[in-house]
Order: structure tokens, then sequence, then C-alpha cells
């Protein structure tokens, strides 16, 4: 077996476990954030269900620390609360990440398994844990009975050969990943990396590129521990565990060498993770803000390597330096080791623990028209303010901040950049709706045809709006982020049907983006491939979603009017009687949808 194969089967009570397989998986550590957590709370309490393990879950409000929206405020109010009752542990407004969190405090270990509502839960692959992010339903469940259904992935191996180049820092090299594979090249595989250079990474560095899994579609990036790995969970666990390491046998849907000499200093354009070139290739552009920080770059290397160039230097003059640590232990280390007084010396604004601008709730966002380089994992439009995002590493985002300009370290000017930058306008919209269930298993409905891939839960419902609890209201921001569907929400008809194109809800784990659409009264969503969270959360919410290889034959027009055949999996064009195959419920799939939710099985 491989990695994941073997934690699913030492979890579900299986010798072996094989893909495909649906097991009911045991989850030894439960996480909710502060966003997602006051959903977590109402699904149990809506359905009078219990904690299974109160010393197995936790509360980690790492989205907005400082508590400085009201909405944000009432959720964590609303948590605490719940804790208070339940005896579970909150990890509040002082703690940092919650992931990084699980491996710090011995929460996780390798071979262990989590769940939390954050999307970048898999970054436990950095110690050899399955980690996941998914939805309140799941996370409810999870908290419930202590155990969740999953999928057992196929797996990839991924060889990195040859030696690193100097300046090639992890976060460059899980860019060039993501330039090679894509946003959905390695969607629904648990990706397993090797190489020389791979088994002497520090932790943080298998942090970085961990916690970029989500951002190419895979359900994890799983390093094998070496034994400093192992040594640094044994001084900070509390538990025994087993690490978990591949059969020398073990089948593998792909594998791939990649030679590490070929691999270059390299940034995401703005918008998309996996639009990854060449530093030198935009080399110059001015920029107004830097951030570093999140749950790819918030760790203590990461503070030394800012301070390594900010040392006897300041940040350009008009340009913003925002530095957030993952977590207090290391903000404390950064106060004691005195980076901190570096970081302000040389201009920059140092934060609290967090995730910071990522997660839309604390330091870190942008302005209409203003550029930033960011250390993060996504930049999708919106998701870090209303400016352009670039990814890069530490190195060239600190570099970038003293220059005034995108640029690496090898190539910092001795005067700073002070052109000015371009302002664009802001558009918003709005509308209401609210379903009512059906429970049929033929639908018939109106097409809307929105014929495009990798469209990302920021396009589906901003993230401006997750402190929305009401799924009453959430129709009105449905698909407001998307260009040219931003009133969806006013033209959405009672029954209607989207049809569109490949990773459809890639990236965040917010049930918002499917709730946001059983808030219009729509019937069903068919693409060629979801987003494994997001397939998760409508599946578990009783939403039909359904993929397709080809729909030529139908020859769809907009507005056509089809027949859905849920468990025959036939699809139907009344205008000329046309009909093809599509994928059909699975049963764990029609299971959940005739009772209507994953808690009311």
């Amino acid at each position: 077996m491989t990695i994941i194969e073997k934690i699913l089967a030492s979890h579900s009570g299986k010798d072996k476990v094989v893909p495909g397989e649906i097991v009911d998986v045991a989850i030894d550590v439960r996480l909710a954030r502060d966003f997602g957590g006051a959903g977590v709370v109402r699904n149990l309490q809506i359905n009078n269900l219990g904690i299974a393990d109160p010393g197995k879950t936790f509360f980690t409000f790492d989205c907005n620390p400082t508590g400085s929206d009201q909405q944000y405020a009432a959720n964590q109010q609303k948590c605490r609360l719940y804790a208070r009752q339940n005896n579970i542990m909150v990890y509040d407004i002082n703690a940092g990440i919650g992931t990084h969190i699980a491996i710090d405090d011995g929460l996780a270990a390798p071979g262990s398994t989590l769940v939390s509502t954050d999307s970048h839960a898999n970054i436990l692959g950095a110690v050899g844990a399955f980690g996941q992010g998914m939805g309140d339903r799941d996370i409810a469940a999870a908290w419930s009975r202590g155990s969740v259904w999953f999928k057992v992935p196929e797996s990839v191996k991924i060889i990195l050969t040859g030696e690193r180049p100097e300046h090639i820092s992890a976060k460059d090299i899980v860019l060039n990943l993501l330039k090679k594979f894509g946003a959905d090249g390695l969607l629904g595989y648990s990706v397993e990396l090797y190489g020389d250079e791979t088994e002497v990474m520090t932790l943080d560095e298998r942090i970085t590129i961990s916690s970029m899994a989500t951002e190419m579609g895979a359900i994890a990036i799983l390093f094998p521990p070496s034994s400093g790995i192992i040594d640094y969970c044994l001084s900070r666990s509390y538990q025994v565990f087993e690490p978990a390491f591949a059969d020398p046998d073990a089948a593998y849907a792909k594998s791939f060498e990649l030679d590490l000499e070929s691999f270059v200093p390299a940034i995401a354009l703005p918008g998309k993770p996996h639009d990854v070139v060449a530093v030198k290739e935009v080399m110059g552009t001015k920029i107004d803000s830097v951030f570093v920080g999140s749950c790819t770059n918030g760790r203590m290397e990461d503070m030394r390597e800012a301070v390594r160039l900010l040392a006897g230097k300041k940040v350009a003059p008009g340009v913003v330096l925002k530095i957030v640590p993952a977590t207090d232990e290391i903000w404390n280390r950064c106060l004691h080791e005195g980076l901190i007084e570096v970081f302000k010396l040389s201009g920059a604004l140092f934060g609290n623990a967090g995730c910071a601008g990522c997660a839309s709730g604390q330091i870190g966002q942008n302005g209409p028209g203003e550029r930033t380089v960011s250390t993060g994992n996504r930049n999708f439009e919106g998701k870090q303010g209303k400016g352009e995002v670039y990814l890069a590493s530490v190195a060239t985002a600190i570099a970038s901040a003293i220059a005034g300009h995108i640029t690496t370290e090898d190539s910092m000017p001795l005067t700073p950049s002070v052109f000015t930058a371009d302002v664009s306008k802001v558009t918003v919209k709005t509308s209401v709706g609210l379903p009512e269930a059906s429970r049929k298993m033929v639908l018939e409905g109106k097409v809307w045809l929105i014929l495009h891939d990798n469209i990302d839960t920021d396009m589906i419902y901003h993230n401006q709006h997750l402190a929305v609890t009401s799924m009453k209201e959430m129709g009105r921001f449905a698909l407001g982020n998307l260009k040219g569907w931003e009133d969806y929400p006013q033209k959405s008809e009672h029954g209607d049907i989207i049809i569109t194109g490949k990773n459809f809800g890639a990236g965040s784990s917010r049930q918002h983006a499917v709730d946001c659409f059983r808030a219009l009264d729509n019937q069903a969503i068919l693409a060629e491939s979801f987003g494994a969270i997001y397939e998760r959360n409508a599946i578990n919410a009783g939403f039909p979603v359904l993929t397709y290889k080809d729909l030529d034959a139908l020859q769809l027009e907009n507005r056509d009017t089809v027949i859905l055949d849920l468990e025959k999996g036939n699809l139907t064009n009344k205008r000329n009687n046309k009909t093809v195959q599509v994928g059909k419920f699975s049963e764990v799939q029609r299971m959940i949808y005739e009772r209507g939710d994953l808690l009311r099985m």
C-alpha cells in the first residue's frame, strides 16, 4: 500500500484498502476555525448531536485573531460558549494557525488523521499525516461520531532528482510543481514526494510544499517522515504514534521524475496560483505592498530569511511590508531573537500570529489597483483584497519590498523604485433566494452553460461574505466574483441546472459555495470534474453534483430544458430528445441525497 492507503486502512479497521473504496475513517484530531466553527456548532445544535470525544476536539481562532469584524467576533464568542458547555479546548485569538498548532503542540503526528474547516489541513502531509479540509457538515459529523466517510484516492509518486540550485527555496520548488501540473493535473490524487533533497528538507520547508497541494487539486502532498521529523514529533507529542511508509511494491497511478536543477526562482501571476513564470519575466513590475506569512510561509525559518535580507535596509518608499508569523510560539521566538526590532527598523508592520490576509480577516488585505507580492498559497481574484496578488518565496518578496518592484535578491538595485501604481474600479452584486428540498431522482430544469474551467470558490462565493451564516442570505452572492456572471442571482430561476467545466469549486472548504446555489433553488450542477472538497460539501448537503465526459451530442444551448436521471446517469435535451450518459449517484451520495443531509443519516 501507499502512505495514504496505510493511514486510511489503520484508521478504518481494515488490513488493506484500495483506491476507490469508501471507508469510515476514525479521526484523531478534529478542528473548527472561527469562520467555520459557528457553522459546525449550528449543525450540531440543530440536529441535537453530542461530541464523541472532547479531548480530540478543538476550536482554533486563526482567521480573524483580532476580532476586528463584528460577525467574526460574534462567531468566536458563540464557539467559546459552546466550548465551555462541552469541555472543548479553544486555541483562542493569541494562538495562531490551527494546523501549525496541531503539529507543534503534538496533537497530530506521523500516521495520524486530522480534519479541519481549513482547506489547507493537508499541510499535515509535511509530517506524513493525513489532513483534510472539510465543510461544516463533515466537521460536525466528525465531532459527533469521531469518524467520517472517505473515498480512498489513487496515489502519485513524484521523485525530485539532482541537487537543488542556489537561491531555490521550498516555495520555488512548489511553484515549479504548480507550473508543471497546473490547477487540476493532480486532481483527486494523493501525492508522495521523494528524492535526496526531500529527505533533508526541514519541517518548515515540508510545510511550505504540502500547504499548496490544494492549489494543484491534490488530496495531499505527503512526505515520508525522516528521522528528524519523527524526533521532532516525539518531542512534542503526548501520545504514541506509528509512522506510515509506502511498501516497496506499492501501486501508483502515475510516477514522475523531475530534475531540480531545471527549477528557477518562480512567481505566480495574479489570479491563478498555477499561472507560474520565472521571476525574471516580470522583473521590474512596480508594487505597492508585500505580505510575508500565511500557513505556507509563516514559520521561524521564514522569519529568519526575512531578517537576513532586511537587516540594515529599509522598505522602499510607498511600499507597505506586512509580516505575520504562523503561531504565537514563533512570534515569541522572533521577540527573543531580536527579529522584531529588525522588522520595525526596516519599516515593516509585524502582526500577531494568524492566517492574516489570506483569510480576509487580518493584516494583509490590499485595495483596488494595489499590487502585492505575497508568500501565501492563493492569489485568486478578490482573495486577498481588491488588488493584484503575486505569489513568491520569502526571499523574492523581501527583495521586492526593498526594491519597490518585483526582483530577486541578487538583482536588488542600489536605489528603490518610487513610481506610482494604477487604480482600478470595484463592482458590487446582489440578489436573493431560498430553496425547498426535493428528493426526486429525475430532475427537469433549464440549463445555464457556464463553460469555464477552474472556477474557484472565491469566484463562486467571495470570502468577504464568509461571516454570513444564514443560508437564505447566501443566494444573492452566488457567482458574484465570476466575471460575466455577477448578475446570476437576478436571472437564476426556480429549478435551474448548471453545466460547467473542469475543476469546479477549486480552492476553499467554504460550505457557502454550495449553499448559495441551494438558496437560489438550483437543482444540480454537472461538471467535467469538481474540486475534492467542493464535491464532498455538495454531496453531504444533499445537493446533486455529477460529472460528465462529453455532452456534444446533446447540442445544448443556453436555457434548453433538460431531464437528469440521478440514478441512471442519463441527461436528455428535451428540445431534440437526444440523450447522453453522465456520472450517476454513488451509493453514499444516493443515501445522503434521499435523507437530505449527511447529518440525517
